[in-house]
């Protein structure tokens, strides 16, 4: 008997208390906690002391276009919030707004565009930052990464159960946004505590 365990918020299937193989749960199961897809769980494995190997960030910094500097503003101006500095919390948003009114429009805002991108950030984004953040000490850096790798891992499954059972998939339900880590959770309520940050439930907003 194995143990399964959820990608995104650490749920533990244990085969020997459920009294069923992982592998024989129907494919449209879903976490009890966070609600991923069942391609989201890895089997339990014996830890390896074996070092992380590091990945070079390589190349210069580059030039934000307008869309990236609105997301950017955006973060600061709930950074801003959250610290009570509503002043400079309302001149982030105003910059937020200014960038993204000169945001041209995507040329190809389709859904394999989008899943692309999201796996581009799995596979690069994440673990080049948190390479860096680990080299330079940056404790903060390494939560980001891993809270934005866990909220990026749900949007793919989310993406993945959309495309598989179209508009049906968010008939009669809610969508529920953490507004400290970004989880999205779909259900009638949100969670009772978010999965990834473990905020209370008032910190959702429905969307």
């Amino acid at each position: 008997m194995s143990k399964w365990i959820c990608s995104i918020c650490g749920y533990v299937y244990d085969e020997e208390k459920e009294g069923k193989p992982f592998q024989q749960l129907p494919e449209d199961w879903v976490c009890p906690l966070c609600g991923a897809d069942k391609n989201m769980f890895s089997q339990e494995q014996q830890k390896s002391a074996a070092p992380a190997v590091p990945v070079e960030l390589g190349g210069d910094m580059k030039q934000l276009g307008p869309g990236e500097l609105s997301a950017l503003c955006s973060n600061l101006a709930r950074g801003c919030e959250k610290q009570y500095k509503d002043r400079e919390a309302a001149l982030f948003r105003e910059l937020a707004d200014f960038f993204s009114a000169a945001a041209p429009a995507e040329p190809d805002p389709g859904f394999d565009k989008l899943m692309e991108l999201i796996k581009k950030d799995l596979n690069l984004g994440y673990p080049a930052l948190s390479s860096a953040a680990k080299a330079e000490g940056d404790r903060g850096t390494q939560r980001i990464c891993v809270w934005g790798e866990k909220v990026s891992r749900i949007l793919e499954s989310l993406l993945s159960r959309y495309k598989r059972e179209g508009e049906a998939f968010l008939e009669n339900t809610q969508v529920w946004v953490c507004t400290v880590c970004g989880f999205v959770y779909v259900g009638d309520e949100p969670p009772k505590l978010c999965p990834v940050c473990k905020v209370p439930d008032w910190k959702f907003e429905k969307v």
